[in-house]
């Protein structure tokens, strides 16, 4: 999620960008059984719904913390500390996921950060994530960012294997000389990947969509500017000049050195 850069979302492709500011108040698998007890928690910057800038529909956002992929250009920089952040339990995060499925949301999108920098966490949250839509009965979809290439993933199994509850993966590293109009890619070498029926169902139509323009969702909370969403060259920038004409004055930004 973001605060003005592609956070981890954004760090590869979705966006989370967080700019201290000035502001007045500022399908076909085996359902897994419910984790009972809690082995992993993940450590997370962000938590935030509903999501609309990050996949289909609304959706319940997760941005891992921690990247040391540290991509040039990337505006999440906030999120690749991993010693920012809180833990996030399994139990913690199966309540939120219920109580975004009560309300009808469409999906989950993680995001980061890195979340393959946390496999076990990640792994532990997707298979939550699906025992509880199944007992739920809502088809809400699982999508996944990571910066990791395909052959890296191909690589090393073991990891990859984190992956393995996702419906759809968005890979590869966020490269600011490749701009794209692709739908919630940063950069045009990032592949959106489906990787179950459901994902098949829910992404086909994007696959190879351009918007004309991508939505992008601001938050101004606790003195703090957010941006949530993958901007495309120059939103940023714009985005910037009218919150100052609006009085609202940026410390720094977390898509800038």
């Amino acid at each position: 999620m973001a605060g003005l850069s592609p956070d981890g979302g954004g760090p590869t492709a979705a966006v989370a960008a967080r700019p201290a500011a000035d502001v007045a108040g500022a399908a076909g698998r085996t359902a897994p059984a419910a984790p009972t007890t809690p082995a992993v928690a993940a450590l997370v910057g962000q938590v935030y719904r509903p999501v609309t800038s990050l996949g289909p529909g609304r959706r319940l956002g997760i941005w891992f913390q921690g990247c040391t992929l540290a991509c040039p250009g990337c505006m999440s920089r906030h999120t690749w500390e991993s010693t920012g952040g809180r833990e996030l339990t399994v139990e913690r995060f199966s309540a939120l996921w219920r109580a975004a499925l009560a309300d009808g949301l469409d999906g989950l999108t993680v995001s980061g950060g890195e979340p393959l920098e946390q496999p076990a966490a990640l792994a532990a949250l997707l298979a939550a994530a699906d025992a509880e839509r199944r007992r739920a009965g809502h088809p809400a979809d699982l999508l996944v960012y990571t910066g990791w290439e395909p052959e890296e993933l191909a690589a090393d199994p073991a990891t990859a294997a984190a992956l393995d509850g996702a419906d759809a993966v968005i890979t590869g590293r966020y490269r600011a000389g490749q701009p794209t109009r692709l739908a919630w890619r940063g950069s045009a070498n990032q592949q959106l990947t489906t990787r179950t029926a459901l994902g098949r169902e829910r992404y086909a139509p994007y696959l190879d969509h351009r918007p004309e323009r991508p939505e992008l969702q601001v938050r101004v909370s606790e003195g703090e500017v957010r941006v949530i969403g993958v901007p495309r060259p120059g939103d940023l920038g714009r985005i910037e000049r009218d919150l100052v004409r609006r009085g609202v004055t940026l410390r720094e930004t977390s898509w800038r050195p």
